[in-house]
């Protein structure tokens, strides 16, 4: 059951990024971030009052889910909305797809699990891949492109951190419980740091297209996958999930091609072939 919720995951996700980038084309990211946030916050505390009678916070867990709140929610997003913003749909979705190396190699230095060769040689192919996209950005057409990418790649690296801690906080509570708490200590800081932006930006010139990308980037890639992942990460562990999420940006390219006309070249596709060639290696081999 839980491999069929992390499916169900992989095509949410793979189809966020260009439902974002669409958003972000009118709306400014940080002022979307805030608006998302806030709305899952609102039907995610709705929705465990509901289920569970209450929103409290186990004893002696607070430090712990504040702290993954803040490196999930607010690092993460901040760095993925300005990042997204700066680059393609397609190259976010790569920039991404490291994630499960990262947290591969956060859990050895941690002591949470140990790094075997299959996962070396994982980790290896997956950055020649982040190599090859990075590159091309440096150096071809896109080159406007390579400070998004670095950015969305250092949001990679909190999403890591955040997987990695949920592990290892061992936080007895729902996924559903988990995931509300968590946005709900993320959010205010993302709230403040878009608040700029959202006073100043004329809401009534968003267009259709950007409100159902913003219902979607809400209600399915928020609400609905981080409950999810987070109760698949909880039943198969982090090794197991990997191996789903190297199939994030393959999703992610197909539908950025249709919904937001974007074409990859043959040097992103071999990228993109070194990246999940060594996410399986990496997760197989475990």
């Amino acid at each position: 059951q839980a491999e069929f919720v992390l499916l169900a995951v992989v095509l949410i996700w793979g189809a966020n990024f260009a439902f974002i980038k669409a958003a972000v084309l009118e709306i400014p990211p940080l002022a979307f971030a805030a608006l998302r946030f806030t709305l899952a916050s609102v039907i995610l505390a709705v929705l465990v009052k509901h289920r569970e009678g209450s929103l409290g916070w186990p004893a002696g867990t607070g430090w712990r889910l504040v702290a993954l709140g803040l490196i999930g929610n607010t690092a993460y997003q901040t760095l993925f909305m300005l990042g997204i913003a700066r680059t393609t749909a397609g190259n976010s979705a790569l920039m991404i797809a490291p994630t499960p190396a990262f947290i591969a190699i956060i859990a050895a230095l941690t002591g949470v699990e140990r790094l075997t060769r299959p996962v070396v040689v994982g980790i290896v192919l997956t950055f020649i891949g982040v190599a090859m996209v990075v590159g091309e950005s440096a150096t071809g057409p896109s080159a406007a492109t390579l400070g998004g990418d670095a950015l969305v790649l250092g949001g990679a690296l909190c999403w890591a951190s955040y997987t990695v801690g949920v592990r290892a906080a061992g936080i007895q509570i729902s996924a559903l419980r988990l995931t509300a708490l968590t946005m709900i200590t993320g959010t205010p800081i993302l709230v403040l740091i878009g608040a700029g932006s959202t006073w100043r930006f004329d809401w009534t010139s968003v267009s259709p297209l950007a409100w159902g990308g913003t219902a979607y980037a809400t209600l399915l890639a928020l609400c609905t996958a981080y409950v999810m992942f987070n109760y698949a990460l909880n039943v198969l562990g982090g090794s197991r999930t990997g191996i789903f999420l190297s199939l994030i940006p393959v999703v992610a390219l197909l539908v950025a091609a249709i919904v937001v006309a974007e074409r990859p070249t043959m040097f992103q596709l071999g990228g993109t072939v070194f990246i999940v060639t060594g996410l399986l290696v990496a997760r197989v081999g475990r």
